[in-house]
């Protein structure tokens, strides 16, 4: 055996059988406004696992990048070699955020076991049609792992989705194992609502096993709201929801809303910018003239809450009534959102993750560095019953320093 290529390996061998790791979990949502970096101390694995944070923050991408990332996730827009390029630029933002953040602890790279990365959705499509007769369902998240991994040091575990998918799921949405680690309760039946670009919705009835959690997309939650006050008022986002306030929901406007396929959609489901990007907010826009800015935005924005309180219903059949909902996210600082969310959910408990330990913001990294410690330890990482797939399934790919 050639020692220089069997010591990696051995590596790798030693980090899975540790008791205690350090590890990175990096991830940037459908907004590509920046990259989260948590750096988390994990014990254990499967359902004994503990975790504490380290250090978290955002590094923002450069703005150009940003723009590119965008433009290049738009149906048709992104050509081979732009996506080509935008796969070693995204790698190389990762790599600088993994060596900040653990620089931020105090702590150098050689301390650190892995490196968990969801890198950077440019397309989901889990119900993909044939390509000259042959099945498809794919999903293409970019920033080259094989760099990071080179660029830091650092084992590295990324491209979480693709395995779940090609045992028919949809890839999505992965942080259901950890909201069922952190959150699961005897006493409880709970939803753990994410409140990214997209909103997800995790329902752990009370009592539950990891087969019985009950998780999908229920639309979208801040990307059409974003992509409005881009649009009309040229900002990046409404702030704590103070457009919105100051105008009133159109029923009518909101119920044509409601009509899009996807909500009446039967789980498991999956969502992205392919259905609530701009060509959603321009339709939206097409159909709100007459309205003032201001309601448009309240509307919008009532469609994410709006959206969340009927998924909640479908379900109470089977689950309950929810005693407790708990936010996290972005759109969990939209304080019209919440509002919103406080009316429809009028006799349910709202919460937010940073109530239970949990930083709303650091949420989704923790969950890369979850996903890449149980991907060591030779788990499963997705939840068949939350994302359609056939079986239990170690996740991602693994990339040697």
């Amino acid at each position: 055996m050639n020692t220089a290529l069997g010591e990696p390996f051995q590596r790798l061998i030693q980090i899975a059988q540790k008791p205690e790791k350090l590890v990175v979990g990096l991830m940037s949502g459908t907004s590509a406004d920046g990259i989260d970096a948590a750096l988390v101390r994990i014990r254990g694995n499967g359902l004994d696992t503990e975790m504490d944070l380290l250090a978290f923050a955002t590094y923002p991408y450069p703005a150009l990048l940003h723009e590119k990332i965008l433009a290049a996730s738009r149906p048709g827009a992104g050509s081979v070699d732009e996506i080509c390029r935008l796969n070693a630029a995204v790698g190389e933002c990762f790599a600088q955020a993994a060596l900040q953040i653990i620089a931020a602890a105090n702590l150098h790279a050689g301390q650190v076991d892995l490196i968990g990365s969801h890198g950077q959705t440019i397309h989901h499509l889990p119900n993909a049609g044939a390509i000259a007769g042959v099945p498809t369902r794919g999903t293409l998240q970019i920033g080259e792992p094989g760099l990071i991994a080179k660029r830091t040091g650092i084992a590295t575990v990324a491209d979480f989705r693709p395995a779940d998918m090609a045992l028919g799921g949809q890839g999505a949405p992965l942080v259901p194992l950890l909201d069922y680690l952190w959150f699961r309760s005897a006493q409880k039946t709970r939803g753990v609502l994410n409140l990214g670009g997209i909103a997800n919705l995790t329902v752990l009835k009370k009592g539950a096993s990891r087969d019985e959690i009950i998780a999908y997309d229920t639309g979208p939650a801040n990307m059409v709201i974003d992509a409005l006050a881009q649009k009309l008022y040229r900002r990046d986002y409404d702030e704590e929801g103070r457009i919105a306030a100051a105008g009133k929901i159109s029923p009518e406007l909101l119920r044509r809303l409601l009509a899009h396929p996807y909500f009446a959609r039967a789980f498991p489901k999956s969502t992205g910018r392919e259905e609530f990007g701009e060509a959603f907010a321009a339709e939206l826009l097409a159909q709100a003239l007459g309205l003032s800015a201001e309601d448009t935005m309240a509307t919008a924005t009532a469609l994410t809450a709006e959206s969340i309180w009927q998924e909640a219903q479908r379900l109470q059949t089977g689950c309950g009534m929810l005693d407790e909902l708990i936010a996290s996210g972005g759109g969990a600082r939209n304080r019209t959102l919440m509002n919103f969310l406080r009316q429809k959910f009028s006799a349910t408990k709202i919460l937010t993750t940073d109530e239970f330990g949990l930083p709303g913001d650091a949420k989704e990294a923790m969950l890369m560095a979850l996903l890449a410690n149980e991907t060591i330890s030779g788990n499963a990482g997705n939840v068949p019953a939350v994302t359609g797939a056939s079986a239990a399934t170690v996740l991602g790919k693994i990339c040697l320093p």
